[in-house]
This record gives structure tokens, sequence and C-alpha cells, in this order.
């Protein structure tokens, strides 16, 4: 009886420690399996981050920074990751660029850089543009430019490369007539020869101050661009007395970018993002027609 009892006692102990085996070899064997899950979920995550390219671009705040970040989804879909570094004036993300502190800067037209190009002997390009911002006619106390009196004054930037723009903008509205032969882009006040209304006009305020001259009433009518004023909260669409046609105009606003750098291949699809249905869509029900998409083929660099 004995000897059974000794055999049963055995046999259970045998069990016991078999099934603690099993248990700690399933353990283990589970916590491998964890570590590898968990080995390969970070090599994915690394690789993925490898795989992105990081293109670090300069933009004013409106409608530049707000356009790019709608599209910094749309590019990481494409393996960039967008990095947006925003200014408020209209020197510093060209030094930016030409210190390579960024990739490229996004808050310039056409004018605006070849006289970049011309003051600071940059070595940029113009890459492609995206969207037109019309300038748009401001007053406090009239209604339409029909209205303004014999000697109005009339304040506009101390940018020399909107000149051309607002002159030939007024042309159009038939308030003044210039020279014929002069190239509208490059007019200034004194190719003017014909002056109806004898405007006067003041053309030594710096771009971002004419909001700011608008609304403390100086001036008869102030013209100011429509990212200046949509920063500021105004409807350039309800708010101007006239806001500057979009058809056929040079001032698109463009992706300027270093000498060689236009065909690298994240700068190409920056460009198309940024041209893309999504984007077009997003600035016509965002801004409303106070910024204009432009199409694909909108000038770029092999057309200066």
């Amino acid at each position: 009886m004995k000897n059974w009892l000794q055999l049963l006692l055995v046999f259970a102990l045998v069990l016991l420690l078999a099934a603690c085996g099993g248990q700690e070899d399933s353990a283990e064997e589970n916590a491998e399996n964890d570590n590898t899950e968990q080995t390969s979920e970070t090599t994915d995550q690394e690789g993925a981050s490898e795989e992105n390219t990081t293109l670090t671009v300069g933009a004013s705040n409106v409608p530049h920074a707000e356009i790019l970040e709608f599209a910094t989804d749309l590019l990481a879909e494409e393996g960039i990751d967008l990095q947006i570094e925003t200014f408020n004036d209209y020197v510093i993300p060209n030094q930016a660029l030409s210190e390579e502190e960024i990739d490229a800067n996004y808050f310039q037209h056409i004018p605006y850089l070849e006289g970049q190009i011309e003051e600071h002997g940059y070595d940029f390009v113009n890459a492609g543009g995206v969207h037109i911002e019309p300038i748009g006619v401001y007053s406090q106390e009239y209604g339409s430019l029909d209205e303004l009196p014999d000697g109005a004054e009339v304040l506009m930037s101390s940018s020399v490369a909107d000149h051309g723009r607002i002159l030939m903008m007024l042309e159009e509205e038939g308030l003044i007539t210039l020279d014929e032969e002069v190239d509208g882009v490059n007019a200034t006040i004194e190719d003017i020869v014909e002056n109806p209304k004898n405007l006067e006009f003041t053309a030594n305020i710096e771009p971002a101050m004419l909001l700011q001259a608008y609304q403390n009433g100086e001036g008869d009518a102030v013209l100011i661009n429509s990212n200046f004023a949509i920063d500021n909260g105004l409807d350039p669409q309800e708010d101007s007395i006239t806001l500057e046609s979009g058809e056929d105009n040079p001032y698109v606003n463009i992706i300027a970018v270093r000498s060689g750098d236009e065909n690298n291949e994240e700068i190409q699809t920056l460009l198309e993002v940024l041209r893309s249905d999504e984007v077009k869509t997003f600035i016509e029900e965002e801004y409303e027609g106070a910024v204009l998409p432009v199409s694909s083929d909108a000038e770029t660099s092999d057309d200066q």
C-alpha cells in the first residue's frame, strides 16, 4: 500500500513540475514575442522617419503660412515633413534663404524677387507660382473711386516693386494715364501723363504700416495688399472700394529657392501639392476671392 502511495505522490510531483515548466516557457515565449513586436514597431517608425525628407519653408503669416499648414498632411503623404518658419516682413525671408537657414520661401511676387536679386545679388530663382493676392483700395470716407475729390491723397507702398502694379490698377480704373512708352510693370509716379483729379501720391510707407495708416484715417485712399488686410481683420471683397483683377496678373506669389534647387524632388513635390485641387479648393473657400489660386502653368524661373 505504501509503495502505491509513494508512486502516486511521485507522479503528482512530476506533473506539477511539468506544468510549472510549461508556464515559464510560455511566459518566456510571450516576452520574446512582445520584444520582437516592439523592436519591429520601433524599426518601422525609425524607417518611416528616415524615409521622410524635412523641408523648411519661410512664409508670411497670412495667407502663405496658412496655406502651407493646410498642405502639411498632403506633403506628409508624399514623404515630406514640412517645417514652417513665419516672418512678419519682406526682408528677413530672403536673408534666411541666402544663409541656408531655410530651404525655400513663399511670400513674394516675381517683380519683388527680381528687385531683391538686383539689389542684394541673391542667387535665387523662381521655382513656380502658387497664388495671387489682389491689392485693394480702402477709404474711411469715400465709398468708390469716383467719389474721390480733386487733390485727394493716395497712400501707397514704399516698395518700388509694387508701384507699377498700383499705377496700372489706377489706370484701368480711369483715374490716371501712364506714358505709353513705359512698361506698366516698371512705371513710376513720374510716368503719369494725365491726372484729371490731381491725385497726390504718398509712397513712403512700409507695406505693413499701410493698414495702420488706414485705421488712423490718414489719406483719402490707401492701397493695401490682401495679405496684410486679411491678417488684420479686413475682408478685401467687402471692405475695399475696389479690388485688383486677378486675370493676367504678373504679381503671382511664388516659391523662391537658391539657384540649383528648383528641380529638387522635394521642391517639385511642394509645388505639385500647393497647386493640387485640394489646396486650390481650400484657398477659394477660405479667402473667398481675396486670394486667388493659379494654374500649374503659372510663371516660373524659365519665364524670367
